[in-house]
């Protein structure tokens, strides 16, 4: 493989000129039918397969009336204090906005808050359920405009008029993160490279690579439902590792430049070492996105395949239109105009290698501190909890944060998330006798504050009743009454052969948080065996790649630990703009230990490849360590630093799952590259010596060689 990329380095180099074009082209190619093709997005979870899944596609056969997949927004009304909503020229106001409501082209309904007695006992709060005829994917502007238009009667009359629900949710703008992660990547490549030119490599190659992984994304959204959030995890997933790559084949490069060979020889040179480390690092990274699709949650997995997309072109461009920037910058990748930015000084031992005999030195107390410490950070983890957090969890600012707070207020909290039950009597006779008797035995369980009566189909064979929490939609009381209600569900048919099935937004968020957690071990046991076996092939070592692995787990237990901390508990929240603390995201977890495991493998190959050269070319274990980390540690540090500095660059989005999610990375990368791979490993290498290296001899004949030096 390294002969091929040493070609194709030197092809590239050599035929700069129609590779860039290429490249340009394709951008332009994908931009074309990102702007036509160009789909809505939407932040509904399903699983197929659930509960909650199963009693909605039901309800779709049986009462599409209902419209229970349909999208739904409440519309609350709240009078100044020390007056009501009852009032006449209040209440003219929002009968007046109730009509304007009923008027929409894809609304299905609107409720008279006075006729369906949903105001609130002080008479000060007053909301009306709006549902659609269709999903909240498919809720077009003019439907969202006209939900706004309807609120200006209730405005006028001095009324605050909030909004929330899945209907009022649109596709979130690309916030700072991007400029900040560019910003902070540009910063640490100049003073790396101390090369205005070297440094600007690497980000044109980001702003190729991610222009054109999302305008792909952008054009599948023509033609699959995809998230919100799916393009922006791929941007910054994207940015981080295009930058990574090309900072690591850049610095052999210009390595090789110094040696003495011409650019056509260097770059062959620079594809063909750091290239094979970037190829197999990259593949580590696709392999744990790509795994993503065994959980069997498709939102999960178009996420995951999306941020494998970004990754699989990051490599591509990195192997082949980096050499072509190169060609066209020659040798100016050395220089730049900025002394004092040159590097280390002559004759001064460089601080990796420093830091590297420091640890080889006392390699057992360094390993117990390290491991001690990290441990210490994942204890929290024992607290996780995960959920689906809604309107709850928006900025304190948005109307759908106020909505939710006033319905809490005026009814309690129970009211944003209310529980559907579907009594289905297909096989065991009429169905009112069976839902008016669940219904009773409902109203008699902890944490419930009103329960509906049953309205049956024309068919008689399915009813539908509504089931108000006391506690809030993301709250452990809310699961536990949701297990409660599928407990006597349980009971209901064997004593009438009705079966009852709870769903609605609040139990498929519970049914997904379950899913997820379920899901953990076994993609964390599919994720880990492959990478072990890649990792293996790349080192030809039983313990390297188990220690890498393993190192690995104790960063996601860091990282979980410090997830909860700030975001469960609220310990520093204030410090990352953490407004409301609860349960975490569902799906970050597991999305994590996709991203985190390849990018932990990335420092891996890069770090210990040249550790593995060193050592078959004659060097002692310990003198192959050092001399790994004189040549490897600076790069690689200056790579966590642009990743980390990327991630964290999204904790300024409003999106508390991506706010979350670059925490979440931005710690991860934090604690793998300087506690686990540049510390840990050392330690571990010096404590094991040759074995460290060791296969057996039947396993050596039986791997493929894919030499990457």
């Amino acid at each position: 493989m390294a002969t091929f990329l040493y070609r194709l380095g030197r092809f590239s180099f050599r035929r700069r000129r129609v590779v860039a074009l290429l490249w340009v082209g394709l951008l332009v190619l994908f931009g074309v039918g990102a702007a036509t093709l160009k789909g809505p997005t939407s932040d509904n979870f399903s699983i197929p397969g659930t509960e909650a899944q199963r009693a909605i596609d039901l309800m779709k056969d049986r009462m599409p009336q209902a419209n229970a997949d349909g999208a739904t927004a409440r519309v609350v009304f709240a009078a100044p204090a020390g007056h009501k909503v009852t009032e006449p020229a209040a209440k003219a106001a929002i009968e007046k906005a109730v009509g304007g409501l009923k008027d929409g082209a894809q609304v299905a309904s609107a409720v008279d808050p006075f006729q369906a007695r949903t105001v609130s006992p002080d008479g000060r709060i007053a909301y009306t359920q709006v549902t659609y005829k269709v999903p909240s994917i498919d809720v077009t502007d003019a439907s969202r405009d006209a939900l706004k238009a309807a609120a200006e009667p209730g405005e006028a009359a001095g009324l605050q008029v909030e909004m929330g629900g899945d209907a009022t949710q649109t596709t979130p703008e690309q916030g700072a993160g991007e400029v900040i992660g560019l910003a902070i990547a540009a910063v640490v490549l100049v003073i790396t490279f101390g090369s205005l030119i070297a440094a600007g490599l690497p980000l044109l190659n980001a702003v190729l690579g991610v222009g054109l992984a999302m305008a792909a994304i952008t054009a599948a959204t023509g033609f699959i439902d995809m998230s919100s959030m799916t393009s922006t995890l791929a941007i910054m997933l994207g940015l981080a590792v295009t930058i990574d790559y090309s900072l690591f084949i850049v610095s052999r490069y210009r390595h090789e430049l110094a040696e003495g060979r011409d650019g056509e020889e260097a770059a062959g040179r620079a594809v063909g070492t750091a290239g094979s480390a970037v190829v197999f690092a990259g593949l580590t990274v696709v392999i744990a996105l790509a795994g993503l699709a065994v959980v069997g949650i498709p939102i999960l997995t178009e996420m995951g395949l999306a941020a494998a997309l970004a990754v699989a072109v990051a490599v591509l461009i990195a192997l082949s239109m980096l050499p072509a920037m190169l060609g066209f910058a020659g040798r100016k990748v050395l220089g730049g105009g900025l002394p004092g930015l040159r590097g280390r000084s002559r004759g001064r031992t460089p601080f990796g290698e420093r830091w590297a005999r420091a640890i080889v030195k006392r390699p057992l107390p360094v390993l117990l501190l390290a491991v001690v410490g990290m441990g210490a950070v994942a204890i929290p983890t024992a607290s996780l909890r995960l959920g689906l957090p809604g309107d709850e969890a928006a900025p304190a600012a948005s109307s759908e944060r106020k909505a939710y707070d006033l319905l809490s207020q005026g009814f309690g909290a129970g009211f944003n998330g209310p529980l559907m039950v579907v009594v289905d009597a297909a096989d065991g006779g009429g169905v009112q006798g069976a839902a008016q008797r669940f219904a009773g035995q409902i109203k008699g369980m902890k944490d419930v504050a009103a329960v509906t009566p049953p309205v049956p189909n024309a068919a008689g064979d399915t009813a539908m009743l509504t089931v108000v929490p006391k506690s809030g939609p993301s709250t452990q009381a809310t699961e536990d009454l949701v297990s409660a209600i599928r407990d006597s569900g349980a009971a209901l048919h064997e004593q009438t052969g009705a079966e009852a099935m709870v769903t609605g937004r609040t139990a498929m968020n519970i049914d997904i948080s379950a899913k997820m957690s379920g899901a953990l071990a076994p993609y964390l046991a599919v994720v880990v065996g492959l990478a072990f076996l890649l990792l293996m092939l790349v080192f030809r070592s039983l313990l390297v790649p188990l220690k890498a692995t393993l190192g690995f787990l104790l960063t996601v237990l860091a990282t979980f630990g410090a997830v909860v901390a700030v975001f469960q508990w609220g310990w520093l929240g204030g410090l990352f703009g953490v407004e409301t603390t609860g349960p975490i995201m569902s799906l970050m977890p597991i999305f994590m230990i996709g991203v985190v495991f390849g990018l932990a493998m990335d420092y891996q190959v890069f770090l210990v490849t040249r550790m593995r050269e060193e050592f078959v070319h004659g060097a002692a274990p310990t003198e192959a360590i050092v001399a790994g980390f004189r040549h490897g540690a600076r790069v690689v540090t200056a790579a966590a630093v642009i990743m980390i500095g990327v991630f964290a660059g999204f904790l300024t989005a409003e999106q508390s799952m991506i706010k979350m999610m670059g925490f979440a990375l931005a710690v991860g990368v934090a604690f793998d590259a300087f506690v686990v791979r540049m510390t840990i490993v050392p330690a571990v290498m010096t404590l094991f010596g040759r074995a460290a290296w060791w296969l057996p001899s039947w396993l050596a004949r039986i791997l493929p060689n894919v030499d990457v030096d």
